[in-house]
């Protein structure tokens, strides 16, 4: 059980911070990654789509001998969490949860922002998560349907005017707020970490992935399922489309080149 892998899913190349993440803090843990980029972005589309698309990446992660299954999407987490956790018998771990967990509990002033897809502010699942946690917490949503499509095109870098003038933009009701807290609810927006912390300077900055991964350790820690000693961890990497661009731009969110080649497979 220790060797199996810790599957993970996403719409496209956003996930692979969550996978980065998890190396990070994991670094002998076998990992299966799935990119649904056929149908990327999810953010856009209906609850009803969100849920079938998700439901197909999570059939093609069982085909596999895996322990826990990681929705690495704000999006799908938001939307379609409990119809996978309804489908796996292993733990189902999200990145809305633990991040608004530690945005509830580290705020000091209980004004929080999130920043996220269309989908995941309307579905309201961080306000949601942040005031179970908080019930004090004042939690300021904003949609940023113009980042994911930037960071894509490769403009997530300072001085990329374009970029810095949007994301100023998309923030300044959150600075207006007063807000000390800021949850990036899109595993694309790490990668735009230095323009939205110089457009919130002195602001809290959550990543999603992060809190995420270390709650995966946390909890296979205690289940006894962690994988300690592997010194030769199997990553795999699978596409249900055209995997050229997929693998033209993993780098950039992995922070390194993939160990292996990226698959492509019909789903």
């Amino acid at each position: 059980m220790n060797n199996n892998f810790i599957g993970v899913f996403d719409s496209g190349l956003g996930g692979l911070t969550v996978v980065k993440s998890l190396i990070e803090t994991m670094p002998s843990e076998n990992i299966i990654y799935f990119g649904d980029i056929a149908h990327v972005p999810y953010g856009t589309r209906s609850r009803e789509q969100i849920t079938e698309y998700v439901m197909q990446d999570v059939s093609f992660l069982q085909k596999f001998s895996i322990k826990a299954m990681v929705i690495a999407c704000n999006t799908a987490d938001s939307i379609a969490r409990k119809r996978v956790e309804e489908s796996c018998s292993v733990p189902v771990f999200g990145v809305v949860e633990p991040a608004a967990r530690y945005a509830a509990e580290t705020t000091k002033n209980n004004k929080i922002g999130v920043i996220a897809t269309n989908a995941t502010v309307n579905s309201g699942a961080y306000k949601t998560a942040i005031e179970k946690y908080n019930p004090h917490a004042q939690v300021y949503a904003v949609a940023c349907p113009l980042l994911v499509p930037l960071v894509e095109e490769g403009r997530f870098r300072r001085g990329d005017e374009v970029t810095e003038r949007v994301v100023a933009e998309y923030l300044e009701p959150l600075k207006r707020a007063g807000i000390d807290t800021l949850v990036l609810g899109c595993t694309h927006y790490p990668l735009l970490m230095d323009i939205i912390g110089d457009a919130v300077p002195g602001v809290n900055i959550i990543n999603s992935g992060e809190t995420a991964a270390r709650l995966v350790k946390t909890e296979l820690e205690a289940k006894g399922i962690e994988n300690r000693e592997n010194p030769n961890p199997v990553r795999r990497y699978f596409v249900n489309d055209s995997k050229d661009e997929f693998e033209k731009h993993a780098s950039l969110f992995m922070g390194r080149s993939l160990e292996t080649a990226v698959e492509q497979v019909e789903v």
